[in-house]
């Protein structure tokens, strides 16, 4: 099993050669941020003791994934990719506070649709999503997003260059499914 350590650009690599449809890509622009954000809502109820603190699971995931993103080589992936997952966590912080049925229900509810909608993107790019290969995919997964979002800012064209020539060009239409 490949290390979990591995440096972002090798990470992106790989994980792009599983997302080359423009559909597919697309449906992680929606899929990823709605699964990140149903986790932090299942996981912004529950709370450790910390010090006399009651500290909310999702913000120790949190931490613990932000040390993971600035630890992999490209500190303004990691910084941006950490802050839009600390937006969707403090996003999902006032559904903490509903009633346990519906706590769990938009939870629940809202990472089922992202996954369907991840699987419909599969679907296009007629390949299997990364993470059944790697589980490191699911901390990758909303890294690509950020950095698809960086790129078509202008950052790092040389990484972006980088992926084109390794995990081939973005397609689109029929064409573009591959076994």
């Amino acid at each position: 099993m490949p290390s979990p350590l591995r440096h972002a650009s090798e990470l992106l690599i790989q994980y792009a050669a599983y997302h080359r449809d423009r559909r597919n890509i697309a449906t992680h622009f929606v899929g990823i941020p709605m699964i990140v954000f149903a986790l932090s809502v299942l996981l912004a109820k529950p709370v450790w003791p910390m010090g006399g603190l009651s500290v909310p699971v999702i913000a120790v995931v949190w931490l613990l994934s932000t040390l993971w993103y600035l630890t992999r080589g490209l500190p303004a992936l990691g910084v941006a990719t950490s802050a839009v997952n600390g937006l969707l966590a403090l996003a999902a912080m006032p559904l903490a506070s509903l009633p346990t049925t519906s706590w769990a229900a938009w939870g629940v509810g809202l990472f089922v649709l992202g996954w369907i909608i991840q699987f419909i993107g599969h679907r296009y790019e007629g390949r299997k999503p990364a993470f059944l290969d790697d589980l490191v995919g699911l901390l990758v997964g909303p890294m690509f997003v950020v950095a698809e979002v960086m790129f078509a800012w202008g950052w790092n064209p040389r990484l972006q260059a980088a992926i084109t020539a390794q995990a081939g060009p973005i397609r689109t239409g029929p064409a573009a499914r591959h076994a």
